[in-house]
């Protein structure tokens, strides 16, 4: 009698492992690890601690947003639909870097322009130097380097030999 059971006890428990492993691998409900839903909760930050990513802060708030990210995650939500789902909810200042569309395209593109003004300005303030130090230089070349009391004085003496 006891191995019966035992033997039914096996049976059972290998007949629902089978099924886990085909519900499994036909793509059944997979359960989120904490990577996972921390992997979202880096992207969005807390609605109601200022600067504070989602992931990291310990409010009440956060862990239960962090809980309603795992069971979006659980019911098959991807990571775009959680975030838009947030920003949905709360704005886009929940989103730790701004979407690169419409007028926060501007903040992605305002760097790249701020250098290569800056280049630019560096260069012409550079090549003003250069033509002025040429200029100066040119300038020196014609000008006679004979101290004005000195030439005054050859002058002098080249009037008194005629």
């Amino acid at each position: 009698m006891k191995t019966k059971v035992f033997l039914a006890l096996v049976t059972l428990v290998a007949s629902f492992y089978a099924v886990a492993v085909v519900y499994a691998q036909q793509g059944g409900t997979t359960f989120p690890t904490a990577d996972d839903v921390n992997a979202i909760a880096k992207k969005l930050y807390c609605p109601v601690c200022p600067n504070t990513p989602l992931d990291v802060c310990e409010t009440k708030a956060c862990k239960d947003w962090r809980q309603q990210i795992r069971d979006q995650l659980t019911a098959g939500w991807d990571e775009q639909q959680i975030i838009d789902y947030f920003v949905a909810q709360y704005s886009e200042r929940v989103l730790a870097e701004p979407q690169r569309s419409g007028f926060t395209s501007f903040v992605w593109m305002l760097p790249v322009v701020s250098v290569l003004l800056g280049m630019a300005v560096v260069w012409q303030v550079l090549k003003s130097w250069r033509a002025r130090r040429t200029q100066q230089a040119a300038a020196s070349a014609l000008t006679p380097q004979i101290a004005p009391d000195v030439l005054a004085r050859i002058e002098q003496e080249l009037q008194q030999i005629e």
